[in-house]
């Protein structure tokens, strides 16, 4: 006669059996290798995000075209990843991370021209063919790691995996704030502007920053070869961290050419033109999916908006200099970072669709604090947001992704794709800040964040759909 407490202990050995293992032993060494990957886009993007504001000091230009940069960047995605798709469908997994890597580290070492000729542009064409290896890199590893198990399993094992990418994310930003922002000359000219005009310290943060806008130009007009200088020595400094992730990327290149990892695509079916067409018409026939994609592109672009603007935000609401703002950003991330270990531990309780709802919902109520409330206030607000942001990413790409079978490569490639939603929204953002306040009385770049609550809200309805009609 068996007791309770023998009944409750079968019981309990029947779901432990049942349930496989975010990761089997086979895949632990890929899984790690891959995994190791994450951290490269992360930093890529938070080195790049303080660039919006450094180039728009550089090179005397607006909040919109600076916001260019942002377009260049997530333009990359847009252009590579169908063709990443079809690449590693043809080829491998594998050869996909090669080619990955020797997109990302030609496009950082193209940094060393672009700031020996001074010009935006090839700044411009620098990022773009960076992100088309990180577009690569993102098409391969997230789809990969979702293979290297059981389906039931897979979006744990991409959050774990994505877990890492804030990691590169706190990186960037530290180096941009200790390396880049904090040493540009540009820097020095505004703080010994604000020392030689204490009738600054009376006025609204965004009344004086127009004023230090306004003392650099001219400086530029009446100084032009000293001007030339100091933006030929900042152009200097925004290089070397590139120029030194390049060499990074380079040796993870010949460890991946050296290592065995396993081929989980089936290559029984050849990609052809029929096979793309149909398997384009499979994914977009299922509502998850096509939902799915729409809203990666309004997380990707929330996201950005607001670790892009933050330091406009900290500069002209609060009156921080670039290098303060850019700390308070590295708090965001690691409030990201944090929010994301956490997240991936409640998803083992709750369902993704419904967690994806509720981190929305917070996104939406601290947005409003962003925008009403301003100040420092308001600064902690966007921080906040983070929070809510940390596991949007994985749980719309675990969503969107289930189920999809041989066609996730390709599957993968859209929701990359999507990744342009990240080009498309800073420079309206932008133009919003250079433009009059959508609200009387309130700073333009406060009411500027009413496109990320839109963002915000898209992302609440679909996780409200992922959850009650999708049933995931």
């Amino acid at each position: 006669m068996t007791t309770a407490i023998e009944e409750t202990g079968d019981a309990i050995n029947q779901v432990n059996v049942s349930k496989p293992p975010i990761l089997a032993k086979q895949y632990v060494l890929p899984f790690i290798l891959v995994a190791a990957l994450f951290p490269l886009w992360g930093f890529a993007n938070d080195i790049t995000n303080p660039l919006v504001k450094a180039f728009k000091d550089i090179f005397l230009i607006s909040n919109a075209q600076s916001s260019m940069v942002q377009f260049a960047f997530y333009l990359g995605y847009g252009i590579m990843a169908i063709p990443a798709a079809i690449f590693i469908r043809r080829f491998s997994y594998k050869a996909g991370i090669l080619l990955g890597l020797g997109l990302y580290a030609t496009g950082a070492l193209l940094f060393l021209p672009a700031s020996m000729t001074a010009q935006f542009n090839f700044f411009l064409l620098a990022l773009c063919v960076l992100t088309c290896g990180l577009a690569l890199l993102e098409t391969t590893a997230n789809p990969y790691v979702l293979s290297m198990g059981s389906p039931e399993t897979s979006t744990q094992r991409l959050n774990l995996a994505q877990a890492f990418n804030p990691i590169g994310s706190l990186g960037g930003m530290f180096v941009a704030s200790n390396y880049i922002l904090s040493e540009l000359k540009v820097e020095e000219f505004r703080a010994q502007e604000k020392l030689a005009h204490p009738e600054y310290n009376d006025m609204l943060p965004s009344v004086v920053d127009g004023k230090l806008t306004a003392a650099l130009s001219d400086f530029a007009t009446t100084e032009p070869v000293a001007h030339q200088a100091m933006q030929a020595a900042d152009l200097i400094t925004v290089r070397g961290p590139y120029l030194a992730i390049a060499i990074v990327v380079a040796v993870l290149f010949f460890i991946f050419l050296k290592s065995k990892l396993p081929d989980t695509i089936s290559h029984e079916h050849p990609l052809t033109k029929k096979e793309l067409k149909d398997t384009f018409a499979r994914l977009l026939s299922s509502a998850r999916y096509r939902e799915g994609v729409i809203a990666q592109a309004f997380y990707v672009g929330a996201q950005i908006m607001c670790w892009t603007f933050i330091i406009h935000y900290g500069m002209t609401s609060v009156g921080l200099s670039a290098a303060q703002a850019q700390q308070y950003n590295m708090v965001a991330m690691g409030i990201f970072l944090a929010s994301r270990f956490i997240c991936t531990f409640v998803l083992g309780f709750i369902r993704p669709g419904q967690l994806l709802m509720v981190l929305a919902a917070g996104g939406i109520a601290l947005s409003f604090g962003t925008i009403f409330v301003g100040g420092m206030t308001g600064l902690y607000c966007l921080i906040a947001t983070s929070a809510c942001m940390s596991l949007m990413f994985p749980t719309i790409y675990g969503i969107a992704l289930k189920d999809t079978g041989d066609d996730a490569s390709l599957a993968s490639a859209g929701l990359v794709m999507a990744i342009v939603g990240g080009a498309l929204m800073p420079p309206m953002q932008g133009t919003l800040i250079d433009g009059n306040s959508l609200i009387a009385g309130i700073p333009a770049v406060q009411t500027s964040f009413a496109l990320p609550l839109v963002c915000f809200i898209v992302i609440a309805i679909y996780g409200y759909r992922a959850h009650k009609i999708h049933k995931v």
